[in-house]
Order: C-alpha cells, then sequence, then structure tokens
C-alpha cells in the first residue's frame, strides 16, 4: 500500500489548483513514506487540492497489491520546489564493537527532523543498548563525527558511548540477522528488530488478533516469579497440555489451573480470545483456590535464575507426560509440542510457524540522570510492579540529638516540665519522666530560631528559606498543647529566612518581631493574631544575632551582632528611630542579651566581657559597668527572676553564676567536661525559681542537666557533624551510626548504648552478621573494628589512602567487602566473631564508589559510582563484569544501591522533579518495601520493586540538607534516617495508612 509523506501547510497554499499531469522523468530517491493514505487519497479521482500529493516512490518500496505512485503536481518556483529540501538521509548505524549487530536504519531531514547531533545521540539512545546511552559517532575508517552535514545518505556508521572507536567488520551474518548497507535490506528481518509484541498487533481496522496474543503469566505459589509470554490461540495442542507448559516457564510442576485477577477460572483457547481478550495478567497454579479468593502465601526462598541455563535444544529436558484420568490411561503427547520452552537470550526468533508459545524478553529501561541516559535490563523473574502507594507510611517517632553548633537560644522548659528543643524541621518537646516525645512538624526547612510567648503555652518558629513555594521563609505561630498551627505569616516577605523572633512583654506578646536572615537584616514587627505588619526597617547589619523587645515597652526594639547594638523605637506611623549604642566600627560582636527587672540592658560579646547599660535623665544610654566574665566568646545569658545572672561561655565550657544586686559579684562556676562541648543555651529546670538547676545545649548537640552546686550529667547525646555511616542490627532492633565527629555510637529503641571516641573521622559503617561487630570506614583509609556488645575498641587495619565510602560483609560473615574513593574494591578474610581480618585481594576500578551489595551466593559484588553508574564486580575472578545484561538475574542479599531496573522508578519520577538526586535508598528485608531519600531532603516510601516512572509513594519533609543514609531496621517496622546540615538522626515508625 503506498503511504505519503506528511508536508507544511505553506506548500498546500502554494500549489495552483490544477490538473494533475503526467509524472515528471524519475528524480533521486524520496524518503520512505510513514503514514497510511487517507480516505481522500485512495481514488484517483476525488483529488483535493488543499492536500499535498504523495512524492515519488522508489520500485523497491511498493508492496505487492499496493497502487501505483502518485504523480506530482507542478509548482511554483521557490525553495520548496526544491526537491533536495525535501530529501531525507538514510543512514545505518552500529553498536560499537559489535559485529553481530543488524544495524538500526534511521532517516532524518538536517536542519528540519534533527536540529543538532546532539538530538539524533538522544533519539539513538533510544534506538541502541549502549552502557551509558549514545554519544559518539564514527565513520567505517574511525573518524568521530560532530556535524550532521557531515552525514552521507546511504553510508554506515558506528555509534559508542565512548571516545574509542573499535574496529570490527560490522554487518556481519550470524545465522539469524544478514545486514548490509546496500538498498537490498535485510534477508531475514526488516532494518531494525522486530518486536513480538509489533508483529502481533491488532490489525488497523480493529478486532482481535487471529493467531496469538502476549499475555503476563504469574506463579500463584511465588508472585515474585511472573513472565510475558507470546502464546499461540491456534495450535492444536491441548489446553492441559498448554498450561504445564507455562508451569515449566514459571518453575512450577503440576500447573493445572489458570485465573484472572478477579478469580474467574479460564478453561480454553476460546476464553482467551474472546471472553478475556482485554485481560493482560493471568495467574497459574495446582487444583486450588484462586489468587483472589486465596490466602496470602509468603515468597518462599530465592530460586536460581535460568539464565544460567543453556539455551540449546539439546540440554532442554522435555516435560514429563500427563495423566488422562478421563480415558483412564496415559495420554501420548502431542507431535506439536515444542520442546525449547525460552527463546535465545539475544532476541526472539520469529518463526511463522511457532507452535505454542515463547517467552517474551522485558523491555529494558532508560533512566535518565545528570543528563546521561542509563540502561537498567529486567531480571526474568520479578515480583509484579504495583504503582500505588505503598500501605504505610512514615510517622516519626524519635529525633536523637540536639542543634547547638550553629544556633543560640534554642532550649527552652514548658509549664508541664517537658524540654523545648529543635532539631532540622522538627520542633521537638521532651518528657524526661515518661520518656517520650512529641514533634511539630508544620515546617518544610530548617528551623532557625524559636521563641516562647509569655505565657509558655504559645511558641514563634521560624525558617530558612528552600527552593519551591511551599519552601518559602515564615513564622509559625502554634501551641505546645495541641500541636495546631495557628497563625502563619510572612510568606515571600523574608528572603533567606528568619534568623531572630521575639514576643512583646507588656501587651501579653500581642508582637512578634522577625529579622531576615537576608542581606538588608530588615527587622519588620507584626501583630500575629491578624497577620498585619506593622512596620519594618533595614538594618544593614551583615551579621545580626539577635533581636529583642524591651520589657518596659513594646515600641522599643534592640539588635545586636557584629560590631552592633542598637535601640529602635517605633513611631506610630511605623517608621524607626534608630540609636546606635555600640558603632559598626567596632569590632566587638555583642552574641547574648539579658534585661536587669529596672530595664537596664546586659550584653555578653565574643571578647569574654559582659556589659551593663543605663538611661540617664536625658534618656541616653551609658555603660553602667564592664567587666571580664570568661575566656574569649560568652554564648548565653539568663536572668533568674531574683536577681541571679547565669553566664555560659563558649571556649572555656565554663558556667558562672553573679548577683546583680551586689554589683555583680561572682557567687560560683563549674565547667563542663571536654566531651560535651561548649555552652550554646542555657535554661533553668524550674522557671521562676532561684535554685540553680539548669539545664544547657553545647556546641557538640549534646543537653546537659545539673546545677552549680553538682556536677552536670548528660541526658540528650547528639553527633555533632556530618553524619554519614548507619548500620542496623542483623536480627535485634538496634542501630549504630558513625560520623565525621569521630564518635561511633549503638542505640537501642529511644536510648543510647554506648559512644565510642575513635582516632578518624567515620564515612561508613556495617554490622558483621554474627551481631558482635562493628566496622567502619574513614576518610584517611583506615578500617576500624569494635565490640559491638560494649564498645570496646578490637582493631585498626590500614586499607588505603582514601575515604573509605561503603563497606559491607557478605551474607555468611566469612567476606568483608570495601569500597574506596579510588574506585577500588578491598577483600578481607573474616573471622567467624567478626574480631580478625585478613586483607585477601583486591580489585582494580577508577570511579569513586558510593554503594555496595553482595550477591547471595557471595560471588558477586554491584557498586554505585558518585555518577550514578551501576557496576558489577567477579569475586572469582577477580575483575570487574563487563555486561550487565549477564549480571540481571543475580539475587542481591542486600539492595542499597541507588540505581537498578528494580529501583528504577525513583528516578524520572513524574510525580517531582527531574532533577532530583537520590541520595541514599535501601530495600526492605521482605522485599515489598523501598526507602529514599535525596539531596532535598525529601524521605520517600515506595513499593518494591519500584520500576516505573509512575510508582507512587508516601513522603515526609524534615531535613534541609541531603539525607546522606536511610535503612529500614530488623523486622522492618521502622525506619532510620541520618543527614541534614546538623547531623540530623530520626526513627520513623511505619503505620498504617
Amino acid at each position: 500500500m503506498s503511504r505519503r509523506v506528511h508536508r507544511p501547510r505553506i506548500q498546500a497554499r502554494l500549489r495552483p489548483q490544477a490538473a494533475p499531469e503526467p509524472a515528471p522523468p524519475p528524480e533521486p530517491p524520496q524518503p520512505e513514506p510513514d503514514h497510511p493514505p487517507s480516505e481522500e487519497e485512495r481514488e484517483p479521482g476525488d483529488w483535493r487540492a488543499s492536500r499535498p500529493s504523495s512524492p515519488p516512490q522508489r520500485p523497491d518500496d511498493i508492496s505487492e497489491g499496493s497502487e501505483p505512485p502518485r504523480p506530482i503536481r507542478t509548482e511554483p518556483a521557490s525553495r520548496y520546489a526544491n526537491l533536495n529540501y525535501w530529501k531525507a538521509r538514510r543512514v545505518t548505524f552500529y553498536r560499537n564493537g559489535d559485529p553481530f549487530h543488524p544495524g538500526v536504519e534511521f532517516r532524518f531531514k538536517p536542519g528540519r527532523d534533527l536540529a543538532s547531533i546532539d538530538a539524533l545521540l538522544d533519539r539513538l539512545s533510544e534506538r541502541l543498548e549502549l552502557p551509558r546511552g549514545a554519544r559518539f559517532i564514527f565513520g567505517m575508517d574511525g573518524d568521530r563525527k560532530y556535524r550532521l552535514e557531515e552525514l552521507e545518505d546511504g553510508a554506515s556508521y558506528v555509534v559508542s558511548s565512548y571516545k574509542t572507536f573499535k574496529a570490527a567488520s560490522y554487518g556481519k551474518k550470524n545465522g539469524m540477522w544478514y545486514g548490509g548497507t546496500g538498498t537490498s535490506g535485510w534477508s531475514r528481518s526488516g532494518t531494525r528488530k522486530q518486536s513480538v509484541a509489533e508483529s502481533d498487533a491488532p490489525p488497523p481496522g480493529g478486532g482481535k488478533p487471529a493467531s496469538g496474543r502476549v499475555i503476563r503469566i504469574i506463579n500463584n505459589m511465588d508472585h515474585s516469579i511472573q513472565c510475558r509470554v507470546l502464546l499461540n490461540l491456534r495450535t492444536t495442542q491441548p489446553f492441559e497440555e498448554v498450561l504445564e507448559d507455562l508451569g515449566q516457564v514459571l518453575k512450577m510442576s503440576g500447573a493445572k489451573r489458570m485465573y484472572t485477577i478477579t478469580g474467574q477460572e479460564v478453561r480454553s483457547f476460546s476464553q482467551l480470545r474472546n471472553e478475556f481478550a482485554d485481560v493482560e495478567t493471568f495467574y497459574l497454579g495446582p487444583a486450588m483456590l484462586p489468587p483472589a479468593l486465596s490466602p496470602g502465601v509468603s515468597a518462599p526462598l530465592p530460586i536460581e535464575s535460568p539464565i544460567r541455563r543453556s539455551r540449546s535444544r539439546a540440554n532442554v529436558a522435555t516435560a514429563p507426560m500427563i495423566d488422562d484420568t478421563r480415558n483412564g490411561g496415559r495420554r501420548a503427547r502431542s507431535k506439536s509440542r515444542p520442546r525449547v520452552l525460552y527463546a535465545p537470550e539475544g532476541e526472539i526468533v520469529r518463526n511463522s510457524d511457532y507452535t505454542l508459545l515463547e517467552v517474551l524478553k522485558e523491555e529494558p529501561i532508560r533512566v535518565t540522570i545528570r543528563g546521561l541516559r542509563r540502561t537498567f535490563y529486567p531480571p526474568i523473574h520479578h515480583a509484579p510492579v504495583d504503582n500505588s502507594p505503598p500501605d504505610k507510611k512514615l510517622q516519626l517517632d524519635w529525633v536523637y540529638g540536639y542543634r547547638g553548633f550553629d544556633s543560640r537560644r534554642n532550649l527552652w522548659v514548658l509549664p508541664t516540665g517537658e524540654l523545648l528543643y529543635y532539631v532540622a524541621a522538627v520542633a521537638v518537646m521532651y518528657d524526661r519522666d515518661e520518656e517520650s516525645q512529641r514533634h511539630y512538624t508544620g515546617h518544610t526547612e530548617d528551623i532557625q530560631c524559636m521563641e516562647l510567648h509569655p505565657s509558655r503555652e504559645l511558641v514563634a518558629s521560624g525558617q530558612r528559606a528552600g527552593r519551591g513555594r511551599r519552601a518559602q521563609a515564615h513564622v509559625r505561630i502554634w501551641s505546645t498543647d495541641t500541636l495546631q498551627t495557628l497563625h502563619v505569616f510572612g510568606m515571600a516577605e523574608f528572603e533567606a529566612g528568619v534568623s531572630a523572633v521575639a514576643f512583646s512583654q507588656l501587651n501579653g506578646g500581642s508582637y512578634v518581631l522577625a529579622v531576615d536572615a537576608g542581606r538588608e537584616s530588615i527587622l519588620s514587627v507584626w501583630q500575629w493574631q491578624w497577620g498585619h505588619l506593622l512596620g519594618k526597617v533595614a538594618t544593614l547589619q551583615e551579621e545580626l544575632t539577635g533581636a529583642a523587645f524591651h520589657p518596659l515597652d513594646d515600641n522599643l526594639l534592640i539588635t545586636h551582632g557584629k560590631g552592633h547594638l542598637a535601640f529602635w523605637n517605633r513611631r506610630k506611623d511605623g517608621f524607626f528611630e534608630r540609636t546606635d549604642i555600640v558603632k559598626p566600627p567596632s569590632r566587638t560582636h555583642v552574641t547574648a542579651l539579658q534585661f536587669e527587672q529596672d530595664g537596664d540592658v546586659v550584653t555578653a560579646d565574643s571578647d569574654g566581657f559582659i556589659t551593663i547599660y543605663s538611661v540617664d535623665s536625658d534618656g541616653a544610654y551609658f555603660v553602667r559597668m564592664e567587666f571580664e566574665a570568661h575566656i574569649k566568646g560568652i554564648s548565653s545569658l539568663i536572668m533568674l527572676s531574683e536577681g541571679t545572672l547565669i553566664s555560659g561561655g563558649e571556649k572555656d565550657r565554663k558556667i558562672a553564676a553573679w548577683d546583680s544586686l551586689q554589683n555583680y559579684k561572682r557567687i560560683t562556676e563549674t565547667k563542663l567536661p571536654e566531651t560535651a562541648g561548649g555552652i550554646r543555651s542555657i535554661y533553668p529546670q524550674r522557671p521562676g525559681r532561684n535554685d540553680g538547676n539548669l539545664y544547657v545545649g553545647t556546641t557538640r548537640n549534646n543537653i546537659m542537666e545539673g546545677s552549680l552546686q553538682r556536677r552536670f550529667n548528660q541526658i540528650v547525646f547528639g553527633h555533632h557533624k556530618p553524619l554519614l555511616g548507619v548500620a542496623v542490627h542483623p536480627d535485634d532492633e538496634m542501630f549504630a551510626t558513625a560520623g565525621h565527629d569521630k564518635n561511633i555510637a549503638l542505640w537501642k529503641g529511644h536510648k543510647l548504648v554506648f559512644a565510642t571516641q575513635v582516632g578518624y573521622e567515620c564515612v561508613s559503617l556495617a554490622w558483621h552478621p554474627g551481631g558482635g561487630a562493628l566496622a567502619a570506614g574513614s576518610t584517611e583509609g583506615h578500617l576500624v573494628v569494635l565490640n559491638a556488645d560494649a564498645g570496646a575498641h578490637v582493631a585498626t587495619l590500614r586499607v588505603c589512602g582514601s575515604p573509605l565510602n561503603c563497606l559491607q560483609y557478605n551474607t555468611a560473615g566469612d567476606f568483608l567487602a570495601i569500597g574506596s574513593q579510588n574506585g577500588s574494591i578491598y577483600l578481607f578474610r573474616v573471622s567467624r566473631d567478626g574480631f580478625s581480618y585478613k586483607k585477601s585481594n583486591k580489585i582494580r576500578g577508577a570511579q569513586p564508589l558510593m554503594q555496595l551489595d553482595w550477591s547471595l551466593d557471595g560471588n558477586f559484588l554491584q557498586t554505585v559510582t558518585a555518577d550514578y553508574d551501576l557496576a558489577f564486580w567477579d569475586i572469582k575472578s577477580l575483575s570487574p563484569e563487563k555486561s550487565p545484561i549477564g549480571m540481571k538475574d543475580v539475587k542481591w542479599s542486600t539492595f542499597n544501591s541507588t540505581v537498578g531496573f528494580l529501583v528504577s522508578g525513583m528516578w524520572n519520577n513524574r510525580f517531582y522533579p527531574m532533577t532530583s538526586l537520590i541520595s541514599s535508598s535501601s530495600r526492605s528485608a521482605a522485599h515489598d518495601l523501598l526507602i529514599s531519600g535525596d539531596y532535598d531532603g525529601y524521605l520517600r516510601l515506595f513499593r518494591y520493586p519500584c520500576a516505573s516512572p509512575k510508582a507512587e509513594y508516601n513522603e515526609v519533609k524534615v531535613y534541609s540538607g541531603a539525607i546522606h543514609n536511610a535503612r529500614f531496621l530488623f523486622n522492618d517496622r521502622c525506619v532510620i534516617s541520618a543527614g541534614g546540615h546538623d547531623a540530623a538522626l530520626m526513627l520513623w515508625e511505619l503505620v498504617e495508612e
């Protein structure tokens, strides 16, 4: 049948409406048309002038029974009359280094169909199965092509992912394909590998396929085993024998029943052709209840993949015979019964007289990451892909640690006795008596500042600015009792974030001030119940540390920072009058602010001095007193009810008490241990009392409790530098963490078991399968081994000079594999208890390795590089495995890799930006859930396997930085996540949706 080529509408407007003329002499060959003729063009007499006619066709393009080529109408002289403008180039592309590749023919018009060679490479990436997509085009002589104009019509070229050209006899005969670059075409197949689905598609006029159909069959005893098959509906073989053959494909014996998903039984080919023509998935099983009615069957142990099985006819055993109970004897098998159940791995052989079925190869998935296309090949058997969201969701159960390394004034005590502080985007209320936490999770980015209302029942908190409308900087007013958000204001008002908030005192906290963290440090005052902006002014201070209302005047505000201490008097018209107490040229950095009962201002600075400012009769402020209280910086001041001033030093770790009624005479002082860190925030345990019992937040993200008369004890421990290493116990709900602060900590439930200081910054952590040892990898290439029961140091081994980014024990626990920043894999033999290590081998690599997984049999490793390339390693041959197709059916004991076929749905997902980069992922022990974290701080829960960009999920957002690690705990009831700018460690409980 002849076909026509679409042309621009302008051509139809330029054509004169004249009668058809005889065809001119033959012109150069035109591109092969792509579409069948419309109804208007089927009758020669029914020609319409408004539609362009078909271009001339080559004789070899006209199929038997098609219409002769239609004559060309004359056109006025224009550039559209030039046939070279319409001519498409016909080029054949081969895969680099593959002499048996049949080649892919591509037709395009330079400048019209394709604008550049990059666009052509994108199209070729979809057609050629290259490991990293199509990136380079070479001529047959190895000369690289840079422009579309260099590609000649009728020529052949080689496409590669790398810059190296491999010379080969491309277009070679291999028994199945016969290729050439001439016009004769292919002898056994088209120019592109024809898929079964295309060849057996329904006819254009509608209806059902007469010869066969493609269905998916699932093993009802193990739903992880499934396959797509091409079933011949015209076979003379009995339907019972067909079911037995399908059972062989699914590696099950005694398959006698076929059911639909709804539980309807299929009994004949006629039902498949008519009644169930629209059903694509069927379940196979013995004589038992249908899948919709039978109880859930847990998946057995993983079955060895058939990829290792020989695909030749001589090595495939015939299936056992089936007893025919109706005839009372053994029935002879049909002569048409096939002996080969699996098609060759390279491609399905297309025969027109196939007898029963052919196993279809599932299409590989191509994912674009950082602009590069990756191809992942599907295993033959895997669990069905379900794109619906999981039945469970993440609910925050516990927040470990405290944010003290980069924030000030961030610790309070509520009337209920709960400690109030914040970590990442979560406000934590910790009840020490009940050992419980409550959480306010209304913020979408990290909380930068917080203040308690004078009633101590409301809280104002401000967050930093993130990307997107939901992540704009703003202030939230919420209740500590109900955790309900009362008011939100400042959307689109703050530039980079909110660096300080404070409530007014005299009018019952009706006013709130907020300081923008942007370049101009804008100070604004709000009537928060109504969200009214009462006034704002640019302070123009680069480093503004804090701000507060004067306790005796709600219209008098004070700001302080580096070389800055200023009073702002807000007038009724909204303007501010500024009075500088410390002039900007000063080097003094005012770090803390408090007030005496009569309104005098008490400040502390980075030099360790405390200064008291009073007001004279004319209203001018002057320095009444100044004295040195600490060595170097003072980070916190708190005025108790009876005039006692408590000060905390950031560098000297001292807490001192001063009597303001006796000219600030020193009362007493104490010092925190070095492991606790410097003072960051101080708050009395019983506000309103003068008993000296204090809570102290430190710069190392710890919270201490005690008094000046007795020692301080640690009640909250946290990592204070980037936290990268997380490992879970193999048979208990325990986990361990390791970070750049040189601490390795073990946690059980909500409590810290131990925290051991080691000599190196740690970036990775693994737990021995026996449960008795912990192995940590350092940034300097050391392997540190601890006793997991007591936290005692066992051994330190020098592995290499690069960071050990990932390490993992095999299932048996007798080998430890370490992936390094230098791209190499280091293998260590491990004793049974996990305390003795001996270096075994090294496999050299080139790219930094970030994640690592062992195969179930311990023979292979899969790793993910920093550029998200998936690499495989053969442990027996001690070499990289270069064929990803050969590794597609390997079973993995863990799946912590962020890329792969079964986790590809996390990438290019339609429900969130394609630019999202996954930083961590992990598969549950039951193989039904997948947790992932990205560099934007989103934690997402998917179903596993997750192999579709349409996969839905449940997500939470409490981090601003990258989530470095997320793991399921033993029994899959909880998830532990670590990351963010403040080394936030959080425990999530999986609850029913």
